[in-house]
């Protein structure tokens, strides 16, 4: 069962930038559409970006289009999310996971916060 280790997040100030990283076991990542999914208290858990498996084609929440940028590299077994111009919005633990089916087992999660 492949597992998803989560970092980078952090306490960032509104406008800010924060870069996550996701670390994937297995030998079967570079096959996998990777999604960056994230769940703020009391609402349910969302994907926000994803990316193919090859990453030539990604796609992206309306709300974090222009910037949020999602990103992998198959050599390590890593999926990357660059989030620019935060807002208090963006304010979620952050998840990532297979976009390409429904996920059945969730890693630890890294926490965003957005604030002044």
């Amino acid at each position: 069962q492949v597992q998803f280790v989560e970092s980078g997040g952090g306490l960032v100030q509104p406008g800010g930038s924060l870069r996550l990283s996701c670390a994937a076991s297995g030998s079967d990542f570079r096959f996998y559409t990777m999604g960056w999914y994230r769940q703020a208290p009391g609402k349910q858990r969302e994907l926000v970006a994803s990316i193919s498996a090859s990453g030539g084609t990604t796609s992206y929440k309306d709300s974090v289009k222009g910037r949020f940028t999602i990103s992998r590299d198959n050599a390590k077994n890593t999926v990357f999310l660059q989030m620019n111009s935060l807002k208090p919005e963006d304010t979620a633990a952050y998840y990532c996971n297979r976009a390409d089916r429904v996920p059945a087992i969730w890693g630890q999660g890294t926490q965003v916060t957005v604030s002044s």
